[in-house]
């Protein structure tokens, strides 16, 4: 009987919050905000590949013909050989974009044996670029430096330039 002794400790009452239905606003909001954070992104990646798939071949050669500009405008090599490499590479790149063309990855042996290369050009522009393309290739490859001024070589890939985006058959 000495079990059945009644006790006079008071306890503490058991939290309401237990017996509450548990609150699921902070995660629906969370995932809400997720939700519209992945559905902006989506759009805005389809709306940059429309945007990219739109460009008529006129403004992506405009676009090229721009950066190789401003690409030609930026070479400050010091000797002639250094200045044809940096210059070949803008031509070729501006050739891959605006002729849509695979310059740009091949060699100079590949380029100027391709028979299908730069269709979309006139016939004096592409005999223009084959002859720019070969001093360029003679002052990349010569076993000297050669005795010419960069900014002369640059002067000649401007003015290539100018002639390969002015003579566009479309």
């Amino acid at each position: 009987m000495a079990d059945t002794a009644p006790t006079f400790e008071l306890k503490e009452p058991a939290t309401p919050e237990a017996l509450l239905p548990r609150d699921f606003s902070q995660q629906s909001w969370s995932a809400a905000a997720v939700l519209t954070l992945l559905v902006l992104v989506v759009c805005c990646v389809r709306w940059l590949r429309r945007r990219r798939t739109q460009m008529t071949p006129r403004s992506r050669r405009n676009h090229a013909y721009k950066e190789a500009a401003a690409a030609l405008e930026r070479i400050t090599a010091m000797e002639a050989r250094s200045a044809a490499v940096q210059t070949s590479l803008i031509l070729r790149r501006y050739l891959s974009i605006a002729a849509d063309d695979p310059a740009l990855f091949e060699t100079h042996e590949e380029f100027i044996t391709r028979n299908d290369a730069l269709l979309a050009l006139s016939e004096p522009a592409r005999s223009a670029c084959a002859a720019g393309f070969a001093r360029l290739a003679a002052y990349k490859y010569a076993p000297q430096v050669p005795a010419s001024e960069a900014t002369a070589v640059v002067g000649e890939a401007r003015e290539l330039l100018e002639t390969l985006h002015r003579d566009f058959r479309n």
